[in-house]
């Protein structure tokens, strides 16, 4: 998170400044959108793909309703929602990252699922939406990378119709300290080295790595949440803290 009073943030562990965080994250998934759903399978097991699977159904997406993809990059979670739309209702696939969202709008193509689909390329911290578009906004494993969360959860709540629910999913802390360890070790000695024998790029993955150690943990995040104006905001942890589910809703 940004320091308080301070035009620096983290990048990782570094101290970088705000500018060039931004800069650094889009050359991060400039490196790895070519192979960044091998990867998500490779380095979580294919677990990733319960997990997705737990949002869409909590989400219970509705075929008219409005969806926003936030930092939706290669269109998984997109792909997983199509089917359940029918006009008048749509999705927005947004990423900040043009290499990621090209990989999404081709993947999408590929599996023809492009009715009711529209891509944009924004920046969470300043959505180029009306307020009161969507009825369900689900961001996954986005909102660590954001410079500052604070003003994409204000974002995000802006443009939640009353009645609708924002899903937050996103790495988390292991509510186990033994499971820490063990995370942990694989985290740091597994994780960096896959992206280094399948993307070639081993600084990317240690960015991503260290990303999920910077991030607020489960009850940082929910109190967020409700200052940026959620309510009955909550959490339910996955595979025992290693990924968290957040949930708000507006009324």
């Amino acid at each position: 998170m940004k320091n308080s009073g301070s035009d620096t943030t983290h990048f990782g562990y570094q101290k970088v400044s705000t500018t060039e965080k931004t800069s650094r994250v889009g050359a991060v998934f400039d490196s790895v959108a070519h192979r960044y759903d091998l990867m998500n399978d490779l380095m979580s097991f294919g677990i990733h793909r319960w997990w997705k699977h737990q949002v869409v159904t909590l989400a219970n997406i509705k075929p008219h309703y409005q969806v926003l993809d936030l930092a939706g990059g290669t269109g998984d979670f997109t792909a997983r929602l199509a089917p359940k739309i029918k006009s008048p209702g749509h999705i927005v696939l947004s990423d900040i990252n043009q290499a990621m969202l090209v990989q999404g709008r081709d993947r999408l193509l590929d599996e023809g699922h492009l009715n009711q689909i529209t891509f944009v390329q924004a920046n969470a911290e300043c959505l180029p939406f009306a307020n009161h578009s969507f009825d369900r906004i689900i961001m996954a494993f986005g909102l660590r990378n954001v410079t500052h969360k604070e003003n994409a959860l204000n974002n995000i709540s802006r443009i939640l119709k009353p009645g609708g629910q924002a899903l937050i999913l996103e790495f988390s802390k292991p509510v186990l300290p033994v499971l820490e360890k063990l995370y942990d070790t694989y985290s740091f000695n597994v994780i960096p080295k896959l992206g280094e024998w399948i993307c070639h790029d081993r600084e990317s993955y240690q960015y991503l790595v260290e990303s999920i150690r910077m991030h607020p943990d489960q009850d940082t995040l929910k109190s967020m949440m409700t200052e940026a104006g959620f309510e009955d905001c909550n959490y339910l942890n996955f595979t025992g803290g290693v990924v968290a589910l957040h949930r708000g809703f507006k009324y």
